[in-house]
């Protein structure tokens, strides 16, 4: 039954439409970049074009794209309740959809990163990319985690996750004092930053230390992981 559930989840997260899109959306960094590196050259454009494309479009909306449907496709078409009456706890159901989700987006974000990096021509060009993949892949697990839950919660996912990405993480945080401190998207780059010990310099504007910034991916996930799961033991499903 478990493998039978995992290999739905995957299906779902992997149909051709949604991969075809996450794809097309890699293509705009990394298409950038290289032109970026070949037009500006230098180490500090592709920092920006990692700050700004990678971890600030890239990431939070390739996984939007799958987690949103994680739920939402059984909560709209009204087979939510086929899911929850296969003998398997809900947190497993709640776990296996997160699992699918970060098994399409973390390594697809991660690599996206690294290949950006890579186009840099620092010294140590190839472990700051180490670090790019690390930080993409545990913003993707965060992100995740937020994103599967407003697909349970609301029939508005995307829009949800829309003005989540752009009004908090791109304005919000940049004007509040202190909100970059509840932030996956500064999480993910102060991870970056920290495991390269300093060389982004583009990210020392909104510097979180490494263990603040790990554990906050870590609440961000195990709250909205909890929530997620209360939310669908609570749900009265039809």
């Amino acid at each position: 039954m478990s493998g039978a559930l995992l290999a739905v989840a995957l299906r779902q997260a992997a149909s051709p439409g949604r991969l075809g899109l996450i794809l097309l959306l890699a293509l705009l960094p990394l298409g950038i970049a290289v032109i970026l590196r070949v037009a500006a050259g230098g180490e500090d454009v592709i920092e920006v074009a990692l700050d700004l494309l990678v971890i600030g479009l890239f990431l939070p909306i390739s996984v939007m794209t799958v987690a949103t449907t994680a739920f939402g496709n059984e909560v709209e078409d009204r087979t939510l309740g086929l899911l929850t009456t296969k003998p398997a706890p809900r947190a497993y159901i709640v776990l296996v959809k997160l699992g699918a989700t970060l098994a399409i987006t973390a390594p697809l974000s991660a690599g996206v990163a690294v290949v950006v990096t890579l186009l840099g021509d620092g010294e140590s060009a190839a472990r700051t990319a180490v670090a790019a993949g690390v930080g993409a892949a545990l913003g993707a697990l965060a992100y995740a985690s937020i994103f599967t839950w407003a697909g349970l919660v609301t029939s508005r996912a995307l829009g949800f996750g829309l003005a989540y990405v752009l009004l908090w993480e791109a304005l919000m945080v940049s004007l509040i004092d202190g909100a970059r401190f509840l932030s996956v998207r500064n999480y993910a780059k102060s991870i970056m930053q920290g495991l390269e010990d300093g060389s982004l310099d583009v990210f020392t504007q909104t510097p979180i230390e490494l263990p603040i910034a790990l554990a906050g991916i870590a609440i961000v996930t195990v709250v909205f992981t909890y929530l997620t799961v209360r939310r669908l033991n609570r749900m009265d499903v039809p």
